[in-house]
Order: C-alpha cells, then structure tokens, then sequence
C-alpha cells in the first residue's frame, strides 16, 4: 500500500471519528466538539481562566475563531471575559459555574464516544503503540505529551 493511500485512510478515520464525537456532543451535551475543547481546556487550568491568546494556542485555533467562540459561549453563559490588567490589549476567559459543569457533562460524552470509535476497536498493545505515536508527534510539534 503506498504512503498516499494510508494517508487518506488516515485522514478518512481521524474525521469520522471526530465527526461523530461533534454529532454526539451536539445531540446529548447541546455543544460543538470545537465549543467543548475550549471548556475543556479551561477547565484543565487552576482557576479554570485564561488569556485569550494562551487558550487560542492550547485549543489551535486562531484567535479570530476563538473570539468568535467565546462570544458564543459567553452569550449561553459557560464563560465570561475579563481585561487584563497589566496589558489593555489583552484578555482572560474563564469558566462560570455553568460552564464547569458543561464541560463536566462534554467530556463524560466525548469519552463515551472516542471509547466507542476508538479505544473499543484496539488492543492494548496498538493502544500504547497509539499513545507513544501521539506522544512523538506532540514533541514534534513543540507540545508536552498528553500522558
């Protein structure tokens, strides 16, 4: 098999497995898998805030987006924004109570799936060949490894 057909198998699984963790995510929990990453990822942080710009980074979107999706979940309540003191330009995002618990909720769901779609089909020996290919190709990308 040549590297351009493992390549579109690749790509083909990674978004189906993605598109149905969104499609889940939206019908059981009201949220898109991209809105539920960045609840995640605030609720990862003591605090559950920060700036705009470090949340962009962790959640690799680009600001503009992460604006435009904070302004929605800001809109539902899940998060609200605050100026930062020490720099007029910059701004926090942190989790409200709401907020905690949707990304609570989000994640119970997210698991259930990527468990169903993923985990579920593996062995453990190709789980940790998994988990060690994820952790090379987060140190690739200058990213701490996940485990």
């Amino acid at each position: 098999m040549d590297h351009d057909t493992r390549y579109q198998r690749l790509t083909t699984v990674s978004r189906r497995v993605i598109d149905e963790v969104d499609r889940d995510l939206n019908r059981r929990a009201g949220l898109h898998l991209s809105y539920a990453e960045i609840l995640g990822a605030l609720a990862e942080i003591p605090g559950h805030r920060l700036r705009m710009s470090e949340l962009a980074d962790k959640v690799c979107v680009s600001r503009s987006r992460l604006s435009h999706a904070i302004a929605r979940l800001a809109g539902r309540g899940l998060i609200e924004r605050a100026g930062c003191d020490d720099d007029g330009r910059g701004q926090f995002a942190s989790l409200t109570e709401a907020g905690i618990e949707a990304a609570r909720e989000a994640m119970l769901h997210h698991t259930d799936v990527v468990r169903e779609q993923l985990v579920d089909r593996l062995t453990p020996l190709q789980i940790e060949q998994l988990l060690d290919i994820i952790d090379t190709l987060s140190a690739v990308e200058g990213r701490a490894p996940t485990s």
